[in-house]
């Protein structure tokens, strides 16, 4: 399973870094995150540079994709060239989430029609006035789209993520290894009461996302 994570100049680092530690958590063959964005190397929006390991077209063949988020996004949907390479993301192949205003980059590729979304409370007026309707709470799904918001909701995606990909049982696993000592039980608790009811009963191996 490969899961990219979309991190483009003035990313926020807790929304890319934080679901970055929690995926990597998985320890299974075959299992990779990447950090993905449309340059090789990537500033923050308080200066901290990392390299992408991935390209976006690389990206877009990606089980999951994350979109981040940042100070630049609405740059970011106004960019021709990194827009035509998102055009491939595909909900019907792959499991697409979005963090913060990573919504924004979603409701412009169209993913967003007709399905409520979260972002955090600076990136709302960009969502909804993307046709968007943001909900108050931290995270949503429907199907193989999920959205979060506030930067501490990023562990909810990576729950939800792991979730689908792998099993439940890895997903608490992950979150029990992160959360602060003597807190765990509560903050498993917590990632699943907002994450649980969005998950498909059905298996949710990589088989059930392809159509």
């Amino acid at each position: 399973m490969h899961i990219a994570i979309l991190t483009f100049d003035g990313y926020n680092e807790l929304d890319s870094l934080i679901a970055l530690g929690i995926l990597n958590r998985v320890s299974e063959p075959g299992w990779r995150v990447s950090i993905a964005g449309p340059a090789p190397r990537l500033r923050s929006m308080n200066g901290v540079t990392i390299d992408a390991t991935i390209d976006l077209d690389e990206a877009c063949e990606a089980d999951a994709v994350i979109v981040g988020s940042g100070r630049q996004t609405r740059e970011v949907v106004e960019d021709p060239a990194i827009m035509a390479s998102l055009r491939r993301l595909d909900p019907n192949r792959q499991l697409l989430a979005a963090q913060c205003s990573g919504a924004l980059v979603l409701a412009k590729l169209g993913h967003l029609t007709d399905i409520p979304a979260c972002t955090d409370l600076v990136s709302k007026p960009w969502v909804v006035a993307a046709g968007v309707e943001v909900l108050n709470q931290p995270f949503f799904a429907r199907g193989n789209l999920a959205t979060a918001g506030g930067c501490l909701a990023s562990t909810y995606l990576a729950t939800w993520t792991i979730a689908r990909l792998h099993s439940l049982d890895a997903a608490k696993s992950a979150m029990h290894y992160v959360a602060p000592v003597g807190e765990k039980d509560e903050y498993v608790a917590r990632a699943l009461l907002n994450v649980t009811p969005y998950l498909d009963p059905s298996p949710t191996k990589l088989e059930t996302l392809k159509v």
